[in-house]
Order: C-alpha cells, then sequence, then structure tokens
C-alpha cells in the first residue's frame, strides 16, 4: 500500500474511535479522553509520516471509484494546503482534548463530549484532505451536524440549544448552496475531482455558469467562515464549553469557509466579480466585527467577535486575487490559530477559575493567576499586532497589500485608512482583554475564589504562546518551510517572492502599524464615553431580530399551510394526496405526449400475452374482494381478510406472469402486514365510524372512481406506448457480470446495489424510529368484543403453541434455503429474512414474549447493527481491490464429491440485507406485541362492560 492511501485512516481513525471513547467513559470518565487523545495521537503520526515520504512529491492524490455514474469518488489529496490545514486540525486538536481533560466537571459526560470532539475532528480533516468535491461537501456537511451536537453539549441551558440551531440553520443552508455551486463547477470542467478543477482556471472563469457557480460556493463560504452578513450565528456559538469555542475558533468550523477560500483560489479568483464580492463581505467583516469585539463584556464575546474580524480580514486578502495577498492570508491563519486558541483557553481558565467571564466583575487577577495572566498577554499582543509577536508580521503584510490594492476599491486614500481603523480597534479590544481581567480593580465578590489552574491545563497554552514568540522573532526559522509548501499548494504554482524579515524600513505599513498601535491604546484610554455613547446609540442593534422575524414568519407560514392541509382528518389527506399525485402525472404525460398522442396510445392494444380465462378470473377476484372491502370497511377485521385476499391474488398475478421474485416477496410481505394490521386492530374498535351523509358518500365516491379512472387510463397509455426496454441489458450481463441467473437479485446486489443499501439503511432507521416511539408506550385495550363478551383468558392457546414450535425448525430451513438459492433462483435475503421474521413473530405470538425471549435470546438491535456493518464492509472490501464500491466478484471451485460450486462477494451482501430485513421486521412487530404488558381498559367499552347489552355501535367511535 502507498503511503497517500493512508489518508483514509487519517480521516476515519477519529470516527472509528469516536463510539469508543463513548463507551469507555461508561467504565472510567477520563478513559474518554485518554481514546480521544491516543485517537488523535496516532492520526497526527500516521499524517506525520505521510508527510515525510511524500516529500517533494505533492501535490499527490488517491482515487477509488465509488458511483461513477454521478462523478462520486472516494479519493483524498495532499498538498501544501491540505498539509497545512491538517496539521493544525490534528496538533490543536490533541491540545484541545488535553486541556478539556481538566475544563469538563465531574457532572459533564466525558464519553458524550469527546465522541462529539471526534467525530468534528474527524469531518473537518474529511474536508481538507478530500480530493473528490462531492465528498467534500459530504465531509463539509458533516462538520455542521458535529459543531450543532458540539455546541449544545450543555443542552439544558436555553442558549446552548438555540445556539446550536442558529449555526446549523446557517450553515446548513449554505452547504445546500456549495453543493449547488459544486455541481456547477463539475459540469463546467466535467470532472468533480479537484485536480481537475484546479487545472481548468480559465475554462471556468470564461464560462457562462461561472457567475452563479461562484455566488453559490462564496454562499457556503461565508455562512461557514461567519462573514457578513452571516456573521451573527457565531457569538451565539459560546454557549458551547469554551475548549470547543477555542476549536471552532481556532483550526476548524470557521476556518473550513476560509479553507476553502484558498482551496477554489486557482480556479475562481482573478475575476472582478471575484474582487467585489469578497473583499466588500471581508473589508465589512474586519470592521464590524472589530469594532462590536471591544463593547462585549463577556470575553468569549469578545474573543467570537475577534474571530469574525480576523476571518474578514483573511478573507479581505483573498478577495483583492494577488499571489502576495494569498501569501499574507496564509501567513495569518496560521498566527491567528495560535494566539486565539491560547486566547480561548485563557478564558476558559479564567472562567474555570473564578466562576464568570464578565470582565466587569473580574481585575486584578493577575495577583492570583500570575502564569494565566502572562499567557493572556503574549496571546493578546500577538493578536493586537505588536511587534516582537507573530501577529504583527502578518497584518505589516495586510497593511503592505491594502495599500497595494488601494486603488481597485475606491479612492487610493480609502482601503488604507479603513484597514488601519481595524487594526486600531484590534489594539482596543485586545488591551481591554487583557486590563479588565487581568489588572483595574477587581470586583470581590466573584463565585470562586481565584487560583491557577492544574498544571496540565496550562501546558497546551504554553506551547502555543511560545509558538507566538517563536514565529515573532525567527519568522523565516520557524515558519518559513511550512508556509512556502502551503502557499505552492494554494497557488498550485511557486510563489512570488516575499519576506519574513522583521525590519522592511521606514514605509506607509510600519505607519499604519504606528497609527493602529498608538490610536487603539488611545481610544482604550477614552474607553468610557465611547461606551456611552455606543450605548445610546449602537447597541440596540442585533442581526438575530430580522433572522428571528424571518424564522417566526416561516414557522406560522409553515403552520398555516399545514392546517390548510391536514385539519385532522385522514379522508382530506387521501384525497388532497391522490388528486395531486394525479394532476402531476397527467401534467407531466401531456407535456411530454400531448393529447393526440395520448389518444392514439389509449387506442393501442398492449402486444403479449392477453392472459387465459384463469387469469381473467383472477383478476376478477381482485375486483370483486376490492369492492368487498370497500363495502364492508366498517367491520375492520372483516375488511383486514378481505384485503388480504387481494394481496394474494396480486402475488398469484405476479407468478402467472412469470416474477416468481415478485411473488415470493409479495406473499412474505403480505404475511408480515397481516400480523402488523391484527396487532394494531387489538388497540382500536372493531368498527370503524360510517361516513356522515349521503352527501360525503357520493363526494368520495366520485373522487374514487374518477381518481381510479385517471390512474388507469394514465397507466394503459404509458405501458402501450413504444418504448425500449432496458431489461435486455440486464439479460445479457447477469451471469458475465455479476454470476447470476436470477436476474432480479442480481440488479439488487450487484447491478443496483447501492440503492439496496440506501434502503436497507433507511429500513433500519425506521425500526429504530417505530422502537423509540412505542418503547415503554402504553395504550387502552379492551378485555370485550363490541357485543361485551369477553375474550379468552388463554392468550396463547395449545394448539397454537404446538403448531409453532413444529414449523419454526422448517420454516428457518425453508428460509436458509431461499437465501442461498436466491443468486441462482428465485429468493435472496430481502424474501428469506420475511420468511424467517415471521417464523419469529409466530413464536412469540404463540408463547407470549417473555417465555419467547428467554429461548430464543434476539439482540435485534445488534442483528440490524450487524446487518448495516456486512453490507458497508462488502462494498469497502471492494474499493481496497481498487474497484467501484460495492463491485461483486465471483469463482468457481471444483470440490470432491461435491463437484463445481459457485462462490459470489454478493452473498456477503446479501446476507447484510437479510440481518436488516430480519432484526428490522422482528423490532417492529415485537414492539407493537409488547403494548399488551403496559394496556389499559379502553374507555370506548367502559359503558359495554356495565351493561353487556349496550348496541354494539357503541364501540364504533374512532380510537
Amino acid at each position: 500500500m502507498k503511503a497517500i492511501e493512508l489518508l483514509a485512516v487519517v480521516v476515519l481513525l477519529p470516527f472509528l474511535a469516536a463510539p469508543v471513547a463513548a463507551w469507555s467513559a461508561r467504565f472510567n470518565r477520563h478513559a474518554a479522553a485518554w481514546v480521544a487523545g491516543a485517537a488523535t495521537a496516532l492520526s497526527l503520526a500516521i499524517f506525520v509520516w505521510i508527510c515525510f515520504v511524500q516529500g517533494s512529491a505533492m501535490p499527490v492524490a488517491t482515487s477509488h471509484a465509488w458511483i461513477e455514474s454521478v462523478g462520486l469518488s472516494f479519493g483524498f489529496r495532499l498538498d501544501g494546503l491540505s498539509l497545512l490545514f491538517a496539521g493544525l486540525i490534528l496538533v490543536i486538536g490533541l491540545l484541545i482534548v488535553i486541556y478539556a481533560r481538566y475544563y469538563l466537571s465531574p457532572k459533564d459526560c466525558m464519553g458524550r463530549f469527546f465522541a462529539y470532539l471526534l467525530m468534528f475532528m474527524g469531518a473537518m480533516l474529511g474536508v481538507v484532505l478530500s480530493e473528490n468535491m462531492i465528498n467534500l461537501v459530504i465531509f463539509w456537511e458533516l462538520t455542521s451536524l458535529a459543531s450543532f451536537l458540539l455546541i449544545s453539549y450543555w443542552q439544558h441551558r436555553k442558549e446552548a440549544r438555540y445556539g446550536a440551531r442558529l449555526a446549523l440553520a446557517i450553515t446548513g443552508a449554505g452547504g445546500l448552496a456549495l453543493l449547488g455551486g459544486v455541481l456547477i463547477l463539475g459540469h463546467i470542467v466535467g470532472s468533480y475531482e479537484l485536480t481537475d478543477v484546479l487545472a481548468s482556471g480559465e475554462l471556468i472563469k470564461n464560462h457562462e455558469l461561472y457567475a452563479p457557480a461562484l455566488i453559490l460556493i462564496l454562499l457556503g463560504v461565508f455562512t461557514k467562515s461567519a462573514q457578513f452578513p452571516f456573521h451573527f450565528w457565531l457569538p451565539n456559538a459560546m454557549a458551547a464549553p469554551t475548549p470547543v469555542s477555542a476549536y471552532l475558533h481556532s483550526a476548524t468550523m470557521v476556518k473550513a469557509g476560509i479553507f476553502l477560500l484558498a482551496r477554489f483560489f486557482p480556479a475562481l479568483a482573478g475575476t472582478e466579480l471575484w474582487v467585489i464580492i469578497v473583499s466588500t463581505a471581508g473589508l465589512i467583516t474586519f470592521l464590524l466585527g472589530a469594532y462590536t469585539a471591544l463593547f462585549r463584556h463577556d470575553l468569549k464575546g469578545l474573543l467570537a467577535y475577534s474571530t469574525i474580524s480576523h476571518l474578514g480580514l483573511i478573507t479581505l486578502l483573498f478577495g483583492f486575487g494577488t499571489p502576495l495577498a494569498a501569501v499574507a492570508g496564509i501567513f495569518h491563519i496560521i498566527n491567528h490559530a495560535t494566539f486565539k486558541a491560547s486566547l480561548f483557553m485563557v478564558a476558559g481558565i479564567v472562567d474555570h477559575e473564578t466562576g464568570t467571564r464578565d470582565m466587569r466583575r473580574l481585575g486584578g487577577l493577575i495577583k492570583y493567576m500570575p502564569h494565566t495572566a502572562a499567557l493572556g498577554m503574549i496571546a493578546a499582543m500577538a493578536m493586537a499586532g505588536v511587534p516582537l509577536f507573530n501577529g504583527f508580521l502578518s497584518k505589516e503584510m495586510f497593511f503592505t497589500e491594502s495599500v497595494r490594492a488601494a486603488g481597485d476599491l475606491g479612492p487610493v486614500w480609502l482601503l488604507p485608512i479603513l484597514v488601519s481603523l481595524g487594526g486600531l480597534l484590534s489594539v482596543a479590544y485586545s488591551l481591554r482583554f487583557v486590563h479588565d481581567t487581568f489588572f483595574g480593580k477587581p470586583d470581590g465578590d466573584l463565585p470562586k475564589t481565584p487560583h491557577e489552574p492544574p498544571g496540565m491545563m496550562k501546558r497546551p497554552v504554553d506551547l502555543l504562546v511560545v509558538l507566538c514568540l517563536a514565529v515573532g522573532i525567527l519568522p523565516a526559522l520557524v515558519v518559513g518551510p511550512l508556509l512556502h509548501v502551503a502557499v505552492t499548494g494554494v497557488l498550485q504554482a511557486e510563489p512570488p517572492y516575499y519576506s519574513l524579515s522583521l525590519w522592511h524600513g521606514l514605509n506607509l505599513p510600519l505607519l499604519m502599524s504606528a497609527v493602529a498601535l498608538i490610536g487603539g491604546v488611545g481610544l482604550y484610554l477614552l474607553r468610557k464615553p465611547i461606551f456611552r455613547w455606543h450605548g445610546r446609540s449602537m447597541a440596540h442593534l442585533d442581526a438575530r431580530v430580522p433572522y428571528n422575524r424571518l424564522m417566526e414568519l416561516l414557522m406560522r407560514s409553515g403552520a398555516g399551510l399545514t392546517g390548510l392541509v391536514d385539519n385532522g382528518r385522514l379522508g382530506r389527506i387521501v384525497i388532497m394526496t391522490v388528486v395531486f399525485a394525479l394532476i402531476a402525472g397527467l401534467v407531466g404525460y401531456f407535456h411530454t405526449a400531448g393529447l393526440p398522442e395520448v389518444r392514439a396510445a389509449l387506442d393501442r392494444t398492449m402486444d403479449g400475452d392477453p392472459g387465459d380465462w384463469v387469469t381473467w378470473l383472477g383478476i376478477a377476484l381482485i375486483v370483486l374482494m376490492t369492492l368487498v372491502t370497500v363495502i364492508g370497511h366498517r367491520q375492520r377485521l372483516f375488511a383486514l381478510i378481505s384485503m388480504s385476499v387481494v394481496g394474494l391474488g396480486v402475488a398469484m398475478l405476479f407468478a402467472r406472469f412469470s416474477a416468481p421474485d415478485l411473488a415470493m416477496t409479495q406473499l412474505s410481505v403480505e404475511v408480515v402486514t397481516m400480523i402488523l394490521l391484527l396487532l394494531a386492530l387489538f388497540y382500536l374498535p372493531q368498527q370503524s365510524r360510517a361516513l356522515s351523509t349521503p352527501q360525503r358518500r357520493w363526494r368520495d365516491g366520485g373522487i374514487a372512481v374518477l381518481v381510479g379512472g385517471g390512474i388507469t387510463a394514465l397507466t394503459w397509455a404509458i405501458i402501450s406506448r413504444p418504448f425500449e426496454s432496458i431489461s435486455g441489458y440486464f439479460l445479457d450481463h447477469a451471469v458475465p457480470g455479476g454470476g447470476g441467473h436470477n436476474v432480479v437479485n442480481v440488479i439488487l446486489v450487484d447491478f443496483r446495489g447501492y440503492d439496496t443499501f440506501g434502503e436497507i439503511t433507511v429500513l433500519a432507521l425506521a425500526a429504530l424510529g417505530i422502537y423509540a416511539m412505542l418503547h415503554n408506550l402504553s395504550l387502552p385495550s379492551s378485555r370485550r368484543d363490541p357485543f361485551g363478551r369477553i375474550w379468552s383468558d388463554d392468550p396463547h392457546p395449545l394448539l397454537l403453541r404446538t403448531f409453532t414450535q413444529l414449523i419454526l425448525p422448517l420454516t428457518l430451513l425453508f428460509g436458509f434455503f431461499v437465501f442461498l438459492r436466491g443468486h441462482n433462483e428465485p429468493g435472496g435475503g430481502f424474501i428469506a429474512g420475511l420468511i424467517v421474521a415471521s417464523a419469529v413473530v409466530a413464536q412469540y405470538m404463540a408463547n407470549g414474549i417473555e417465555n419467547a425471549e428467554a429461548k430464543l435470546h434476539l439482540p435485534n438491535h445488534g442483528i440490524i447493527g450487524v446487518g448495516l456493518l456486512v453490507a458497508l464492509g462488502t462494498g469497502l472490501v471492494s474499493m481496497l481491490f481498487g474497484v467501484p464500491f460495492l463491485t461483486s466478484a465471483y469463482t468457481h471451485l471444483d470440490l470432491p464429491v461435491i463437484g463445481d460450486i459457485e462462490i459470489a462477494s454478493a452473498i456477503a451482501f446479501d446476507l447484510g440485507v437479510f440481518l436488516v430485513v430480519l432484526g428490522s421486521t422482528v423490532l417492529i412487530l415485537l414492539n407493537l406485541g409488547r403494548l399488551t404488558k403496559h394496556a389499559v381498559e379502553h374507555p370506548d367499552y367502559e359503558s359495554i362492560e356495565a351493561n353487556p347489552a349496550t348496541d354494539s355501535t357503541r364501540g364504533g367511535r374512532d380510537a
């Protein structure tokens, strides 16, 4: 295996370690931290080894075909940009794990926290290392989901729940826009591989779809990186624990948007549209975030808005669209990650040891926490851009590029003044962070007595602060090689000349830095009148207000629309569903065919077997029993029996027209459905309510005739039109391509295996959802029938118990037989799963749940999980051999005595299908039957029990 192939291990290892971390916390809460730290360290070690082996061979990519028809592959890319971001994610992630071990209180669930953190880390690694753009979007959305879990970690807090929903709504919407932009980009290039896209910059920028692709991708970038006007979600994410905030703000989440900006820089940058949109958003965000940060009283709130400002600074640099601006942007990404992570951890230490983050209550902490104060001051000076700290160097490069781009964005003096103002504000809020926390007059009424935290809680901050100093003093030595590699990855070419020296002479950028430093100090000294002015004029402005009003409007509109469609009556929902389905079908057909062609199609007779008298007799029986079901629907048990005859007749029709697989599936589904409905009927009145008026009967009858006739005509028109069937392809390729003579099964487990995998995943989710809904639920039931007769005292008759014991081994053997023959004869995992599930459920019904569970011990949840893992593992194994996901293989073995036998990998996938169907069916039916254990007397029958002679229609009300 090549070293680059191990990038998949780097990405997937945190995902695999997440459940282990959650499980380990059951035995020792600190074990979760050890698991998270070990997984992160191992991923980091593997990644470092990969980078060492690849060396100068970057960029390099690996790709495994997944769904070739849509351009989706499972591959990873290593170049300078992905090296930088993956390194930041893993290194800072490891420091966060160490820090969080001491930050979380004994009441916090460490297993859940570190499981979420590892999932988020894996998703971020997937974003920065993906080679396929669709793959990148999948991981992008996973970061939104994982961050939602992290932000809402303290679920008992209202602000945590609100912040998580707000972040998910904004970033999730941006993710949809990003998907649209990526699809357009792939359409333009003809490939979704980043290698091809980055090499097609001129093609993309000259294409007519460049503008929509750029706007959609930038929407994804701006929402994730909290750029104006989507900036307001980030401060509300501060409801998360401080380790989460430090990680999200320094190396992940918000940096994902910046990463994407840098990743697509060679393909999208350099146009006037790019400069206008990106630069404008970046400049506004830079100034707005810096201004708002100055007036925040909460430590994390100040740092959150400062993050917004610095993200705007980086966005503005990339918006300039020049190679040197990209150099400055990448350099500031590195510096911002170090000082912002350390500042958030310092804020967390202050909160952890004093019980508050309100700077109006803090002050004088340097007396009690000198070490922490020193760390905070160094990191704050780096954020302010003080000389000899890393932030000064990248700020100088930022000022230099701003001067160069001044003429392109308004008057030549405007941009330098605005960026100098932003720098001035950053000095002021950095000074406030230090002075109001560690100096000044303490409040004297803190929730806790201030003191230094445990030593290991400060070690991650120590390391980051040392880096701030080292880069500021010896930039070329400490960060020079990494910066060069990263910029090469951004530009996909050798970077232009730039200098990391501390002194560039007396020039305008140096003057702007001096103005920012002096002006920032002066602004802070005059803070009291400025704070009063802000409180009177600007403090009431909040971007959440229009967002909340928009969400409220959407909720009201949705509730109103739902009320029009769903008034609580099933009849209206059914009518609207079938009518709209018919209209949609007719509109689509008339749009493609036109009325004359429809009439011609209706006049044509369908070629093929017209059927014999037995077939038509079966069809007549189905129609008759359908009418009987409609007429006798009030007697629910009778309607169920007549409806089962319809299902049996349909199965016979499948068999008549040479579809034995469908016939067996229909029979199996019919059995399971009957059991399900019988269990459900136990909790319903045995008679349904009659229609209220004759007018309703005529109305509903007319609608039924109209819809039924329309669907019949539409179906006949479609099947009588000339068309070219695709069955010939599958008939020709089933044996040579899939190794099976049962074409239906080969399609399910080979040609359309990915669809089948999605279907069993949905089935598993549905089963788990039904289990969650029914678990410990109590439903009313009755001990009497509608005529007042008491049900039998023996719910498990001897005859039924004896019969099921005899039939169980035969059914299991038959199910095993159907499963094994499925690849070449009618059968397969789905049918076998239903057959075995029916036999198992019969045991529960005959012997009682408690007795059956004591004998069978079926772990249904585990069966479902194992089935999904087996099906997924089958697909992943095929990728290890360099073929697309779920590609099957087969061979023949010549064994003594037995002779020639075929072995196909598809049987493993079919086994997964079998297990999911078995586990899901038994889980649903078992929990529906278990409701009898919690049943209480049905109120509809109270009067019947009091007076058994009461008319039976009293039990006919709807449950």
